[in-house]
This record gives C-alpha cells, structure tokens and sequence, in this order.
C-alpha cells in the first residue's frame, strides 16, 4: 500500500487477542527434585493448599513419576498466593542437600 506513509497494522497484528493477567483458570505447577522427600511434599501441600493427606500423597507420587503435578487450578489471585507461599516454604529438613523449598510455577 502507499499513500499516507503511516504503516499499516497487519492482519496478524490487528487480529491477535491478547490475555488479560485474569484470564485462567491459573495453574500452580509443582516440579520434581532429588532434594525433598515425599513427606516434606505431603506436609507442604496439606499445609498451602489444605489438601488431605490422601490428596496430598497422590500429588507427591505424581510429582515423582510425571516429574511435575499441577496442586491448584483458578483465579489468578488465589494462584499467586499458593504459588508465593511454595516458593517461601523452605527446605525439607529430614534432607542436609535440601538448601531450599521445592520449584513451582505460576501458568495460564
């Protein structure tokens, strides 16, 4: 096109939806190390998401056979603080190579 000089968006561009960071349902993913044991895992999850010990366990074998497990599903602002207070949990104790809490992330 030529005329005005003012470029003109492509289709791509003017097509394209964006998400809003409150678009979801937002995912916590938890994701497998050799550095925490099944029952830090199960005492984590029991204590950030309120799981029962049975949920809790089933997502601590998960997360060692799939190597990762999705622990919440929902609005942004509930992920975020489940997934901020994973993060902050700390090191498994029971474990001298564990330096800190398990890796989680935060996804759409």
């Amino acid at each position: 096109m030529t005329g005005s000089g003012a470029s003109q968006p492509s289709i791509l561009e003017e097509t394209e939806i964006k998400p809003t960071r409150d678009d979801g349902p937002w995912k916590v993913v938890l994701w497998d190390d050799d550095h925490h044991t099944y029952e830090y895992v199960i005492e984590m999850l029991m204590d950030v998401c309120q799981m029962t010990w049975e949920k809790a366990f089933q997502h601590a074998v998960e997360v060692d056979t799939r190597k990762k497990t999705i622990v919440f599903s929902g609005e942004l602002e509930h992920a975020e603080f489940v997934h901020e207070r994973i993060l902050e949990y700390g090191p498994d104790p029971r474990m001298s190579s564990s330096k800190g809490s398990m890796t989680a992330t935060l996804e759409q």
